[in-house]
């Protein structure tokens, strides 16, 4: 079926496709009773290996690059997983999502200083109204854990935009992005990071093992192939938009599964940060092309 769609509407599809699946991850981390570590563990372990296993499977060549750019893009999409799940289990899952999605922030300054490009002043309206949104993940409940895990969240985002940022870079040295390698590598060092952590407790039920498997399979695996597959007929900028999905659907599984209610805060904010990203992308952007 999707064979037969223009390529954009299908790059629209998959791209829609990969953020349902990847808001999953949210309900599932607050399920699991294991810490932060285990899930890592084993999510990415098996996500490195069904990626690895699909691509080998697809004929797709699997060249594992060495310079610094390709390693700064592994360790940073490591930290992408290792920062969300943590925040995710200090604070509530609509706050980690959100605070995640302030990327588009960090890249404005990023990207001046590493890619050479000209900053926007206009963006500076941009950051303000994201900042002002953040802001409001810090009022109310003010437990310890809940900042820490807003903190922890932030910098999730930041490191998502790093990888962003590498990703760029690489493909303006290597003439491409071989995002797939980077990916299985990310996986792994995340496995490597955490099993120091939990060597002597790898024992887990037969409930935890399927939700891993999904989670590893379905929910970072197979859905980042998605996403690599969807990526190549939108703008980078488009796929970015259509991830904000995550952002809704994230916290509406979480309420539906577990019953974990954002504050009003939280959702004034995350509203906030959402429409300043779709603003910036439909009004300003639209603007400069003009």
């Amino acid at each position: 079926m999707l064979s037969k769609l223009p390529h954009h509407r299908k790059g629209l599809i998959l791209i829609s496709l990969t953020a349902f699946l990847w808001s999953s991850s949210g309900l599932f981390i607050k399920i699991l009773s294991i810490d932060a570590f285990q899930i890592l563990f084993y999510r990415s372990s098996i996500a490195a290996l069904t990626i690895f296993i699909v691509s080998v499977i697809r004929k797709k060549e699997l060249k594992f690059e060495k310079d610094l750019i390709s390693n700064l893009c592994a360790i940073s999409f490591a930290g992408i997983l290792i920062l969300f799940v943590t925040a995710n289990k200090l604070t509530t899952s609509a706050n980690a999502i959100f605070l995640q999605f302030t990327v588009p922030i960090y890249l404005l300054f990023l990207e001046p200083v590493f890619l050479k490009t000209k900053f926007d002043k206009k963006s500076l309206v941009t950051v303000a109204i994201c900042i002002a949104g953040m802001v409001l993940f810090f009022f109310g409940k003010l437990e310890i854990g809940n900042i820490w895990g807003n903190i922890i969240a932030i910098l999730s985002g930041i490191s998502f935009a790093f990888f962003s940022l590498f990703l760029k870079w690489k493909k303006q040295l290597h003439g491409k992005e071989n995002t797939i390698n980077n990916i299985i590598i990310g996986n792994i060092i995340v496995a490597f990071f955490c099993f120091p952590f939990i060597y002597n407790k790898l024992a887990i039920t037969q409930t935890e093992t399927w939700i891993l498997l999904y989670m590893g399979v379905i929910q970072i695996g197979i859905s980042y192939l998605i996403f690599n597959e969807g990526i190549k007929y939108v703008s980078a900028t488009e796929s970015m938009i259509i991830a904000t999905l995550e952002a809704i659907f994230n916290p509406i599984w979480v309420f539906i599964g577990v019953g974990e209610t954002p504050s009003v805060y939280a959702v004034t904010g995350g509203v906030i940060i959402l429409a300043a990203i779709l603003f910036h992308n439909f009004v300003l952007n639209k603007t400069k092309k003009v």
